[in-house]
């Protein structure tokens, strides 16, 4: 699958409602290089009822519905639909990262097709600290590769 569409209409559907938001997870970790695989689009965003009224906009913008599985303890609403190819989700907590100021500190905007748009992805770091402190089995697995690519990545800066 090319996920480029798909990112692109994201990217725009957040710019268009404003969405302050950084992506985590395995999709930006490859969009880092990292040769690893995702079922889903993460994007950390501050838990706010505004932030929560953009987000359900987003969901309008895509065709999607936005909701909050396993409520209410889950902390993060899933966008789905039968015309996405895969759920986007907007995570209000994840495990290691301390607060949305300091990982987009730490996170690269990323622009493509000549900057017609782009994304804040999180750092590799980040990435890496937040799947360590996951503790999941599937983050586990991950790590070794998500380190090996950060070595390879520090390796060629020099």
């Amino acid at each position: 699958m090319n996920a480029h569409p798909y990112l692109r209409a994201v990217a725009r559907a957040l710019a268009k409602e404003r969405l302050e938001a950084v992506m985590i997870g395995n999709a930006a970790a490859a969009l880092q290089g990292a040769p690893v695989t995702t079922q889903d689009v993460d994007f950390f965003v501050r838990d706010t009822p505004r932030n929560r009224a953009k987000i359900k906009a987003i969901a309008d913008d895509l065709g999607a519905r936005a909701w909050q599985p396993y409520y209410p303890a889950s902390k993060m609403l899933q966008l789905q639909s039968d015309t996405l190819p895969m759920p986007v989700e907007f995570v209000f907590v994840a495990h290691g990262i301390r607060s949305f100021e300091g990982l987009r500190s730490r996170a690269v905007e990323m622009t493509f097709d000549d900057g017609d748009w782009s994304v804040l992805v999180a750092s590799l770091p980040d990435i890496i600290k937040s799947k360590r402190s996951a503790g999941r089995p599937k983050d586990q697995a991950v790590l070794p590769v998500l380190e090996a690519t950060l070595a390879q990545k520090e390796k060629m800066r020099g």
